[in-house]
């Protein structure tokens, strides 16, 4: 006898997904019941921390990952990470339960009566089952859009009545073969595409590249830097991307371009041929109106993502995989020295906070890099601090840097957790605002269960305060909730189970640093954070 939750559990073993991420509810016991010693399952206690460490965790480790999470509630509680999901393209396979067929039509308690339509939009293929012998068909569906590109969080609700049925005859035979079938859609570049782009590159007096984090994750961050090297292009970050593509400390690097219309045309306008690889045409924010591009400039766009293609207000793009037309071109485009516009960007020297006990970004991250190791990673989630970050503490390695494509705020803390828990190998720096903190702070209790090294640093400004920049840039004096009241970061680090410090000076804030490196645990860090004289 095979039943419907055998059938499924063969079909995760067969895609590799045996790490499970959940918040079990009683809708979901069904499932999870007899949970098999070959699984993983990671506990969050809260449902956008679910999802948040799911995506970390499935980045780091490239592949997808499952989520399960409580009926409609929970799915509600999560809807907000999966928004952070779907802009940072994360496959993940999430399922929840439902209440059992024969009470669903009365829509007794429990029941999700508009499963399909609750996590929409933020799901690329949202299902519930026609019939229990069904389930084993409709999660492999879900587990190939969820890893064909443009890649990215599914959802599939199944009534806790289905997990029991004996599958037998045809059905039984659908159940086997799906578990066993294959989707791939490596979207190679048709060699005329890649001929046409390395003759504007080879054509051009002053190329530039924009390397998005679709480059670093397809497995291309060296292959970029080989590119940029052999065509003596420019090299420019992504307004916003949840990944970095290309290291931040190389000579050929501009920095990261502007989020706005007319600043980043003006930052382009040094170069004739400007191409886009892995990243979107372009993500704006706030509105500063003016042209797109500067006469004369021709951009080419790849992505291996269609509707990013499309909704390109300028370009020609390509819909193929970033990383394999960097890898192309790489090898097509032919070698130059010619010189390169402009100058790699510096930090400037950092000045003492005017408050005492206080330290500046600056310093903070002064400290970070004379600490934290090259190959250690950084997920950030402090949005007024971020600048300062990636100017003293450049990525440097594949991998090694990750934020939240959408702009939301949550997904830095579980994010961490998620990747701590992929590789064990590398010390994770969770740099976190004391705002983004209480968007999913009970992520600390994961990280204390887990015992992932982690170090999370809190930067406690006490207000939200690239809000408060945004007030005076878009003139709305007098906006209420932008100062937050006083927390004890130490004193909540504790209830859950991680230990915590507290730095007012670089001195303490290099030990406490130091002891998150060397340590195998987590540790929370708490910085307050002033301005400088």
């Amino acid at each position: 006898m095979v039943t419907v939750r055998e059938a499924a559990l063969e079909l995760f073993r067969a895609h590799g997904l045996t790490t499970m991420f959940g918040n079990p509810g009683s809708t979901e016991l069904p499932m999870l019941q007899q949970f098999p010693d070959d699984f993983t399952y990671v506990l969050g206690l809260q449902e956008a921390v679910v999802v948040g460490m799911a995506d970390g965790y499935a980045q780091a480790t490239g592949r997808p990952a499952l989520v399960n999470l409580h009926t409609a509630p929970g799915v509600g509680n999560a809807v907000g990470a999966l928004v952070n999901a779907a802009a940072n393209q994360t496959p993940l396979v999430v399922s929840a339960g439902q209440q059992v067929r024969p009470m669903m039509s009365l829509e007794a308690m429990l029941t999700n009566p508009r499963a399909t339509e609750l996590p929409r939009p933020a799901v690329k293929y949202a299902a519930e089952p026609p019939r229990a012998a069904d389930v084993p068909a409709v999660l492999a569906h879900a587990i190939h859009v969820a890893t064909t590109p443009p890649t990215g969080p599914v959802f599939v609700s199944i009534p806790m009545d289905d997990w029991d049925v004996e599958l037998t005859g045809p059905d039984l035979e659908v159940a086997r073969r799906v578990a066993t079938r294959t989707v791939r859609a490596p979207l190679r570049p048709d060699p005329t595409d890649v001929d046409r782009l390395a003759a504007a590159l080879d054509g051009a007096s002053a190329p530039a590249l924009v390397i998005g984090g679709d480059v670093d994750a397809g497995g291309g961050f060296d292959d970029a830097v080989a590119l940029a090297e052999r065509c003596s292009a420019a090299v420019y970050g992504p307004p916003a991307d949840g990944r970095v593509g290309f290291p931040e400390d190389h000579r050929l690097f501009r920095g990261a371009l502007p989020m706005a219309i007319a600043p980043l045309a003006d930052a382009l306008e040094p170069h004739d041929v400007v191409v886009v690889l892995g990243t979107a045409v372009f993500r704006y924010y706030p509105y500063v109106p003016g042209r797109f591009l500067a006469e004369g400039t021709a951009l080419y766009h790849v992505t291996a993502d269609p509707d990013q293609a499309a909704r390109a207000p300028m370009g020609d793009a390509l819909v193929a995989d970033p990383t394999a037309v960097v890898r192309a071109l790489r090898e097509r485009v032919a070698p130059s020295s010619r010189p390169v516009p402009g100058a790699r960007p510096t930090a400037e020297q950092a000045r003492p906070s005017a408050t005492p006990g206080t330290l500046t970004p600056e310093e903070v991250f002064d400290t970070v890099e004379a600490v934290w190791p090259e190959d250690g990673i950084v997920v950030d989630e402090s949005p007024s601090n971020r600048a300062a970050l990636h100017a003293r503490r450049p990525a440097r390695r594949p991998g090694s840097s990750y934020f939240t494509t959408s702009g939301g705020l949550g997904f830095g803390l579980p994010a961490a957790v998620g990747v701590a828990l992929a590789d064990r190998s590398r010390p994770v720096l969770a740099a976190i605002g004391d705002g983004s903190m209480q968007y999913s702070i009970q992520a600390l209790a994961s990280a204390s269960a887990l015992g992932v090294p982690l170090t999370v640093l809190v930067l406690e400004n006490r207000e939200y305060a690239i809000l408060k920049w945004f007030a005076a840039r878009e003139n709305t004096p007098k906006a209420p909730g932008l100062d937050l009241p006083v927390v004890d970061f130490s004193a909540l680090a504790s209830g859950y189970g991680v230990p915590a410090a507290v730095a007012g000076t670089a001195e303490e804030l290099r030990a406490a640093l130091e002891r998150g490196r060397d340590g195998e645990g987590p540790l929370l860090v708490s910085v307050p954070i002033g301005r400088a004289e």
